[in-house]
């Protein structure tokens, strides 16, 4: 039998992760090698392909940018954008940690979203997200109530792995916020999630959603 990489077996099992508090105390055990021991030996193209969707797509007005499940940051540093723009929000603070040390973003936001975002900002002018929205994370529930920490006609480009967004039902989910006005213009990409071949997961893909928040007296 062939030994798994400490990146694949770090992968696999957060797919297995069942509630928010599993997720906190699992990201807070690897914040510090995630980078390394994940990202970078597993070609961690996911974060960069919405980075890029989003400047493809963006306009003047669209930020500041509210970064979901920034993890130790590799969506602002993709962007590569004034800290003052972005902002961090994640579960994990030992996460969230690693992202302050790199100062990509004005402000983080510990924040479980599957529970009240008030503690959020409430202005931005895009919301992206790279590699939250999956197997043992979130699934569609919080889609509705993140628009509310957005702008009118803000850009949001929601990462979301290919097979889960199949599995439990996005597109009903985004058909309904569509047709009650709540967003529009909606566009689905798909892109590659790895930049290196050779592992499990090397053909893996996600879909980006890429939508505006609509307008609703």
């Amino acid at each position: 039998m062939i030994k798994k990489s400490a990146g694949q077996t770090f992968l696999e099992n957060a797919y297995k992760l069942a509630t928010p508090d599993d997720n906190a105390e699992y990201y807070d055990a690897f914040a510090t090698t995630y980078d390394r021991e994940f990202a970078d030996e597993l070609g961690w193209h996911y974060p960069a392909a919405i980075a890029e969707i989003y400047r493809d797509a963006c306009t003047t007005t669209d930020t500041p940018i509210a970064d979901i499940g920034c993890g130790t940051g590799l969506v602002a540093s993709a962007l590569d954008f004034p800290r003052e723009q972005i902002d961090g929000i994640d579960i994990s603070v030992d996460m969230l940690r690693i992202a302050e040390e790199k100062q990509l973003y004005r402000t983080l936001y510990e924040v479980d979203l599957t529970k009240s975002l008030d503690l959020i900002a409430n202005d931005y002018g895009a919301v992206l997200s790279a590699g939250t929205f999956t197997s043992g994370h979130l699934g569609p529930e919080p889609l509705e109530a993140l628009l509310d920490i957005a702008r009118t006609d803000a850009l949001f480009v929601i990462g979301v792995k290919k097979a889960f967004y199949q599995e439990v039902g996005f597109e009903p989910v985004l058909r309904d916020l569509e047709t009650r006005g709540l967003i529009k213009n909606m566009k689905v990409a798909e892109v590659p999630m790895y930049a290196k071949a050779g592992h499990d997961h090397s053909a893996d893909t996600a879909f980006a959603l890429v939508y505006r928040k609509g307008y609703v007296e």
